[in-house]
């Protein structure tokens, strides 16, 4: 499923550099909004409601799981069920936007910020 999600990065961003033997891809974007549309929205989609086809993808909207950013924060890190972890990566900066990202967009209104070193204590 990982190399899935990584090619799938890889053949829309047909400019990045191929990856090398041994080394994991990393995304370069910044900011919530822009991890959220390179790394999330191809299953979660773009207003967050998720999906059901081949696969079930959750809503992240109106999702009381969020209230806690820990909660992501492990999701986003490590994975779970058949998503992917993307901890390899991100960094630390990287999920703490998108966090904070989905926690304050898709009619969730969890303002606390999570920081990276919240992010780091996590891995």
């Amino acid at each position: 499923m990982v190399a899935a999600v990584v090619f799938a990065a890889f053949a829309a961003r047909a400019d990045a550099p191929g990856p090398t033997f041994g080394s994991p891809f990393r995304f370069t974007e910044q900011g919530g909004a822009a991890v959220y549309g390179a790394v999330c929205a191809g299953c979660h989609m773009a207003d967050g409601r998720g999906a059901t086809g081949a696969g079930r993808y959750p809503s992240l909207a109106g999702d009381e799981r969020l209230a806690a950013a820990g909660y992501p924060i492990a999701r986003v890190v490590r994975g779970n069920k058949a998503m992917p972890g993307f901890g390899r990566m991100l960094t630390d900066a990287q999920v703490a936007a998108v966090v904070e990202f989905i926690r304050t967009h898709f009619g969730n209104d969890y303002p606390e910020a999570p920081t990276a070193a919240d992010v780091a204590a996590a891995r």
